[in-house]
C-alpha cells in the first residue's frame, strides 16, 4: 500500500482524476493536479497563504450572483479570459475579432427597432453606431441579431443597480435584408472594474490601472457563423493601452465623430449635437452547425 508523502502525492491524485468522464474531463483534471502541486511547491506555499486562497475564493463566491460574476471578473484581469478567446475564435484576417464577454451581460435583453434609442431618456451625449453585418465573402447576413450593451454616461452597468428590475442600455437590434444596422444609444463613459469585491481588493494590492476604455458590446450569434463576441471602443478614450481586462485590438477602436443637429442615420432628426460611430461586423465564414 503506498501511504502519502510529498514526493508521491502528486501522482497519487493523478491516477485517481484519470478515473474521471468523459476522457476529456479526465485529461482536464489530471493537468489541473499537476500544474497546481507544481505552483504549489515552486513557490514555497504556507498554510496561512492557502487558508487565505480559501478564503479569497469563498469570498468571490458569496458575492457573485446571477447580475455579478467575480469569478469571470477574477478571470478577465488575470488575462486568462482573453487567451481563452484568442484560442478558440482563430478567425480569418477578414473577419472581426473576438473579445471577452465581461461580467456583465445579461441574458433576454429586449427586441429594439432599426435606431431605437436603448438609453431611454437617460442623461448622456446621443450616439449612433450604425454599419452592415456580413460574412467574409461580403455577402450581407440579413436579419442578423446584435445582442448590445454598455455602461451608462458614469460608468455603470445595469447589473451594478440592483434596484433596477427592468432592461438598461441593452437591446436586440436586427439588420435589415441589406445587412445594414443602427443603434442609437448614449456615449459611455471609461470606468474602473469594480473595487469592492475580493477582485478589486487583489488589485489593489498592484501598480494595476483598474480601468476600461469606454467601449459598447456586441454579441452576434447567427445559424452558419462562429459566434462572435466583441467590443466597439472609442477612438482617443482613456485607458486604451493599459485595458484591465486586456480586451483592446486596434480593428476595434473607432472615432466617435461629431455630428451637429439635424439629420440622423436612422432617417429622423435631432436638436442636440451628437456622437456618430461606423463599423461593420464581418463574421467567420460558414462554419457546421
Amino acid at each position: 500500500m503506498a501511504f502519502v508523502n510529498e514526493d508521491n502525492i502528486t501522482d497519487l491524485a493523478v491516477r485517481r482524476w484519470a478515473t474521471a468522464h468523459p476522457d476529456r474531463l479526465a485529461e482536464l483534471m489530471t493537468a489541473l493536479v499537476r500544474h497546481v502541486h507544481e505552483f504549489a511547491r515552486e513557490v514555497g506555499l504556507t498554510e496561512q497563504e492557502w487558508a487565505a486562497a480559501m478564503e479569497w475564493l469563498a469570498a468571490t463566491g458569496r458575492i457573485s450572483d446571477d447580475k455579478r460574476q467575480e469569478f469571470i471578473l477574477c478571470s478577465d484581469v488575470l488575462g486568462l479570459s482573453t487567451l481563452v478567446v484568442q484560442l478558440n475564435n482563430r478567425f480569418s484576417e477578414q473577419a472581426t475579432p473576438a473579445t471577452v464577454l465581461g461580467p456583465f451581460h445579461i441574458e433576454g435583453s429586449p427586441e429594439a427597432e432599426f435606431g431605437q434609442d436603448m438609453s431611454d431618456g437617460l442623461p448622456g451625449t446621443p450616439l449612433f453606431i450604425t454599419g452592415t453585418v456580413t460574412g467574409t465573402d461580403g455577402k450581407p447576413v440579413p436579419g442578423a441579431v446584435l445582442d448590445v450593451w454598455q455602461a451608462d454616461a458614469e460608468g455603470t452597468y445595469e447589473a451594478q443597480l440592483p434596484e433596477v428590475d427592468e432592461a438598461r442600455l441593452r437591446a436586440k437590434y436586427r439588420a435589415r435584408d441589406d445587412g445594414s444596422y443602427c443603434v442609437r444609444t448614449i456615449a459611455p463613459l471609461g470606468y474602473s472594474i469594480p473595487m469592492d469585491g475580493p477582485v478589486g481588493e487583489l488589485i489593489g494590492t498592484t501598480e494595476i490601472s483598474h480601468f476600461r476604455p469606454a467601449h459598447v458590446h456586441f454579441l452576434i450569434d447567427e445559424p452558419g457563423y462562429a459566434r462572435l463576441i466583441t467590443h466597439l471602443f472609442q477612438q482617443g478614450a482613456d485607458y486604451l493601452d493599459t485595458d484591465v481586462v486586456f480586451g483592446t485590438k486596434d480593428a476595434l477602436v473607432v472615432p466617435f465623430v461629431e455630428k451637429q443637429p439635424g439629420e440622423t442615420p436612422d432617417g429622423g432628426s435631432i436638436d442636440v449635437p451628437y456622437l456618430h460611430a461606423e463599423f461593420d461586423f464581418v463574421l467567420d465564414g460558414e462554419v457546421s452547425t
